[in-house]
């Protein structure tokens, strides 16, 4: 794979930048139209989007800068190929916060919002894994199963070894995930689910293929990658979104059913004693 696709003048264009460049675009795309539908305000989109995209990579930055300290430490000159780090669950959590604070600052709801954008953030990861494929990057263990993929020219993966495609299964996964989650959210109403089961899903399928990375540079926890660390900490998040989405979905939908109750109640025309006098 080329990660130099082509130029134009003196100006190249890389794989990996016009996959992210297409990732967000997507993003914002199907968040607008998905907020219409959604009864949310459309205007709001492309302001979250900023705060999610400039929170999220500098929180990406930021997490690659912990995960490499030590190399830092010892060869402080490695500080300037930072450059091409980064570091996804970093982006994620970022981005949480930027969507967060923004939502904070116009004063909308932030549930709702996290709800209708979230589908869009697995579908520009999608596109984000095609990039990563492309510059070789996040590359996976040497195999000799047929399904490999052998690069020559990538400055990041071995080359001319056969090696799990773990970036095309990431891309695939992520764009499953993107359209069940659209799916899932046709089908509930409840605040907070369709937030939640990206949590679960994504974080589950991430700890699963670290198993098949071969980028050790990543650094680990123990017995863990960093990544499968961190996921651990998403599936509970995400559980316990769902489980406090859920009994206050039920709550409300009680008091909304004690509530009518009570207004039938109140318009029951009076059939006491004095109502039968004649």
């Amino acid at each position: 794979m080329h990660n130099e696709l082509f130029s134009i003048g003196p100006f190249t264009v890389y794989g990996y930048g016009l996959m992210t460049a297409l990732g967000i675009i997507s993003a914002y795309l199907t968040a607008t139209y998905r907020s219409k539908k959604l009864g949310l305000d459309p205007e709001r989109i492309f302001g979250l989007v900023i705060f999610c995209a400039v929170f999220g990579y500098a929180s990406s930055k930021a997490l690659y800068c912990i995960t490499i300290l030590p190399k830092i430490l010892e060869d402080p000159s490695s500080f300037l190929t930072l450059a091409t780090g980064w570091v996804v669950y970093g982006g994620i959590i970022g981005g949480i916060f930027g969507g967060w604070l923004y939502c904070r600052i116009k004063k909308i709801d932030f549930i709702a919002y996290f709800d209708m954008a979230i589908p869009s953030v697995a579908l520009a990861q999608g596109f984000g894994r095609i990039g990563c494929f492309l510059a070789g990057c996040c590359y996976g263990l040497e195999t000799d199963c047929p399904i490999s993929i052998t690069f020559t020219h990538s400055e990041f993966a071995p080359n001319n070894v056969s090696l799990i495609p773990t970036q095309l299964y990431s891309s695939a996964f992520d764009f499953a995930l993107a359209f069940f989650l659209m799916f899932l959210a046709k089908k509930t109403r409840k605040k907070g689910v369709i937030a939640a089961a990206y949590l679960v899903a994504y974080s589950t399928g991430r700890f699963v293929i670290e198993f098949f990375r071969g980028d050790l540079i990543r650094g680990s926890v123990g017995a863990l990658s960093t990544s499968q660390f961190i996921a651990v900490f998403m599936i509970a998040a995400g559980v316990i979104l769902l489980i406090f989405s859920i009994k206050k979905a039920d709550a409300l939908a009680v008091d909304a059913d004690a509530a009518a109750g009570a207004d039938g109640r109140d318009n029951e025309p009076d059939c006491g004693d004095d109502a039968h006098e004649g």
